[in-house]
């Protein structure tokens, strides 16, 4: 985003967090991707499709003859998320100008008023549930489902009331592959569950990681973050707990056969190792943002990897 094109300076934007006129009109569609969180919504995207894939295949569906139905599932869900990331951004724009990742959001800016972000989220949310509702109801009503706990629970209470947040939000983040596969296969295999465990039992150890590296800004925005309220190394046993749990639950999809189980396998111990590492690392930050690295890379790899032994 090309700051310059900014008229005021962000102190002056929150000394009225709620105003519905927007400092600067010189808005381009970065500014709706940066409100939309693309990073976000491009790695779920991943998620969403392998969880489509899978359920083509586990239901003999011709994937091929199905194009729509995985297009709206993939516009749909892409639109649900950007809307929460949206209405995020709406609901934080008093705290964004604190953090260092958040302070060049458009809401902190000026470039978008209050308003217009939050019409815009609202718009997202609803014609992305409407594509859902193209493919099926279950899809649409877990998407419904992962945007209210996004937004309301995690976002409008638990974010800042809670360390319990990071659970919270894990519930809407684990729901991607389940609307992909919902899309395709209402009844849901309970291959699509595990598929939600996966996120689910991923995202705290991811989350914590970033919570690591940034926790002065959380400690100074007022997010009780589980490094900012309970310390570094009570951190740290949390996000090992959850990497542990993780390696039976990714191992539970044998059945995709010896390439995906022994991959899986190798992942989540070396996920492990590192975790275990971080008791002897002096430098805590480091060791975070390895383990968010390896987060990432982890993710991207297993899914991307599911679909691959399936073709």
């Amino acid at each position: 985003m090309n700051k310059t094109n900014t008229v005021l300076d962000s102190s002056k934007v929150i000394a009225s967090p709620d105003s519905s006129v927007a400092v600067s009109q010189h808005k381009s569609w970065k500014d709706y991707l940066v409100l939309a969180k693309q990073g976000i919504v491009t790695s779920n995207l991943i998620t969403t499709f392998a969880g489509i894939y899978l359920a083509a295949v586990y239901t003999g569906i011709g994937l091929g003859s199905h194009l729509a139905t995985m297009f709206f599932a993939l516009i749909g869900a892409a639109l649900v998320m950007a809307g929460g990331c949206t209405l995020n951004n709406y609901i934080d724009r008093d705290i964004d100008h604190i953090m260092e990742r958040t302070k060049d959001r458009p809401t902190v800016t000026g470039r978008f008023s209050a308003n217009h972000v939050l019409l815009v989220g609202l718009l997202q949310a609803a014609i992305g549930l409407a594509f859902l509702a193209l493919t099926t109801a279950t899809a649409a009503v877990i998407g419904l489902i992962g945007l209210f706990i996004y937004v309301v629970l995690y976002t409008m209470w638990t974010k800042r009331t809670t360390t319990l947040n990071t659970i919270v939000g894990s519930f809407s983040g684990a729901v991607p592959p389940l609307i992909g596969w919902a899309a395709i296969d209402g009844s849901l295999h309970t291959f699509a569950w595990i598929l939600f465990f996966i996120m689910f039992f991923w995202q705290p150890p991811h989350f914590l990681a970033l919570a690591m590296k940034r926790v002065e800004e959380y400690r100074a925005a007022g997010i009780p973050m589980l490094p900012v309220v309970a310390g570094f190394e009570v951190t740290k046993r949390q996000m090992v707990v959850y990497v542990i749990a993780l390696l039976p639950v990714s191992l539970m999809l044998y059945p995709f056969g010896i390439v995906y189980t022994v991959v899986a396998a190798l992942l989540g111990i070396g996920w492990i190792v590192l975790g275990f590492a971080g008791f002897k690392m002096k430098d805590d930050i480091k060791w975070a943002r390895l383990m968010f690295v390896y987060s990432l890379n982890y993710l991207t790899i297993l899914f991307v990897l599911m679909v691959i032994v399936h073709i």
